[in-house]
């Protein structure tokens, strides 16, 4: 059960993505004769008034057809449009793909609400070495910090961060702090030392951490925003140790049974995290689409700009025909390899736990 829903969120993103191919090329007046979610044979067919859809045995991909009438001058064709018009169609995939993963994230936003403490501030737990100038100021293990020159530090959970930023803000001028200690309210005056400054103060948080609904519409957005640009830097990040240290990072790769083995598990164990895995994929997919690589979004918007460079003359179909066609075989043959690989460790996993 688990495993199907892992499947079909894989394919839900594979619609969003050539969906959004699709609705680009309408938009614009553009012809499209078919719209594939999958490949191989085909499970199910619709045949509309100009376009045929279809459903396919392999969820793993997906196409949207244009024809293509060699010299037929009729403007409404995908190549006979100009380069934005085409550049357009290419990269509406990704551009589906990336917002249906903030509305994810927006989703899951508004349903998990926010971690607070339950109590605010940072609790003193000791101190990094004898005679720290917290010690020196009179702070005392158990103090709870409250505020510093007078701005509460609150209950979020960035507020170890916020101290730390405040200490190195006040290097060699006294930084006054606001104590609760046994339920009185006292203030003491600490100079920080050293380069980088410090106080030698181990800190924890005062409360335990607890999660209440967002009151505030603009902080669900806020909150989406930064866990989409968060998402995105990470796989980013991996994209580019990818290339510059292969030998270390190509064991981290995963194809898609890999991919909804993850998913299955997430989805067992909560089905929000089936929508975080959802929305990272999602982002994942539009990153990996945007590659300059042959048969991928990314290729035939490279080979868009080499025509553009060229002064709108675009390089010999046969010589395109065969870049894809060759990308495509790459690619495919580097999907099953990554398959076997998966499908290999799943097997080692599962005979190593219950033999």
């Amino acid at each position: 059960m688990f495993t199907v829903l892992a499947i079909l969120a894989l394919a839900i993103l594979v619609f969003v993505h050539e969906l959004g191919h699709f609705l680009a090329a309408r938009w614009q007046g553009i012809k499209v004769h078919s719209f594939s979610i999958g490949f191989g044979p085909i499970l199910w067919r619709y045949q509309g008034a100009e376009v045929l859809y279809c459903l396919r045995a392999v969820p793993l991909g997906g196409f949207v057809g244009f024809p293509d009438d060699g010299d037929d001058p009729d403007r409404n064709l995908l190549a006979n449009r100009p380069i934005l018009d085409r550049a357009l169609v290419m990269v509406a995939g990704v551009v589906a793909n990336f917002i249906f993963a903030y509305l994810l994230l927006v989703i899951l936003t508004t349903i998990a609400g926010t971690e607070v403490l339950d109590q605010p501030g940072l609790a003193v737990k000791g101190f990094t070495y004898p005679g720290a100038p917290a010690e020196v100021a009179g702070i005392r293990p158990g103090d709870i910090i409250l505020a510093v020159d007078q701005q509460e530090l609150g209950n979020s959970d960035v507020i170890i961060n916020q101290f730390q930023q405040d200490v190195i803000s006040h290097a060699d001028r006294e930084m006054r702090l606001n104590i609760s200690r046994q339920g009185r309210s006292i203030d003491v005056l600490v100079k920080p030392t050293g380069s980088p400054p410090k106080i030698g103060i181990l800190l924890d948080y005062a409360g335990n951490f607890v999660r209440q609904p967002y009151h505030n519409p603009l902080e669900i957005f806020q909150s989406a925003t930064g866990e989409f640009i968060h998402i995105f830097a990470i796989t980013f990040q991996g994209l580019a140790s990818l290339v510059t240290n292969f030998n270390q990072t190509s064991a981290q790769l995963a194809g898609p049974v890999a991919i909804v083995a993850v998913g299955s598990r997430l989805a067992r164990e909560n089905w929000t995290e089936l929508l975080n895995f959802a929305a990272i994929i999602s982002i994942n997919l539009g990153i990996m689409n945007l590659l300059p690589l042959p048969a991928l979004d990314g290729g035939q918007l490279l080979f868009l700009l080499l025509e553009a460079l060229r002064g709108g003359n675009p390089l010999p179909r046969k010589l395109q025909d065969n870049v894809m066609q060759g990308g495509l075989v790459v690619l495919l043959s580097f999907g099953v390899l990554l398959i076997f690989k998966d499908s290999y460790r799943l097997i080692q996993d599962y005979l190593e736990n219950n033999l």
